[in-house]
């Protein structure tokens, strides 16, 4: 199962973050997960949330260059050893990863990893036949 990302584009300053999540709230856009990546000049924001058509029409209404992207959650124990037992799965099967970011809803429980892939639909394959647990939109949005 493959989930939709938004990517935002925004320039290096101060305010950047607080506008798009603001303008989000603003909206009753609710967002389940975040990651902030930088350069000298401009951040992207990668977020999943609740509504991803209604957000990028929202911000894209306030001059946010925003791209819709699939990304694939996979849930994994949250102990040594879990994520290195995805990455050697994936290693495996010559899968490459494009970029990842993780959360941890509680510690000592599971975590989750959201994961960009090339070929995402040879990767969904592989990680469904070593049975880990991918997750759906409603399963990451419930956690």
């Amino acid at each position: 199962m493959k989930l939709r990302q938004l990517s935002v584009f925004v320039e290096n300053r101060t305010g950047r973050v607080a506008e798009v999540t603001r303008i989000l709230a603003e909206h009753s856009i609710n967002i389940r997960v975040i990651s902030l990546a930088d350069s000298h000049d401009c951040g992207i924001i990668r977020l999943v949330v609740n509504d991803v058509d209604r957000a990028i029409e929202i911000l894209r209404a306030h001059q946010f260059t925003v791209h819709d992207t699939e990304v694939i959650a996979v849930e994994i124990p949250d102990a040594p050893g879990g994520m290195a037992h995805v990455m050697d799965v994936l290693f495996q099967e010559k899968i490459n990863v494009s970029y990842l970011y993780g959360f941890v809803e509680r510690s000592g429980e599971k975590a989750i990893l959201i994961f960009r892939f090339e070929k995402a639909d040879d990767a969904l394959r592989a990680l469904q036949t070593h049975n880990l647990r991918v997750l759906n939109g409603n399963d990451l949005y419930r956690l």
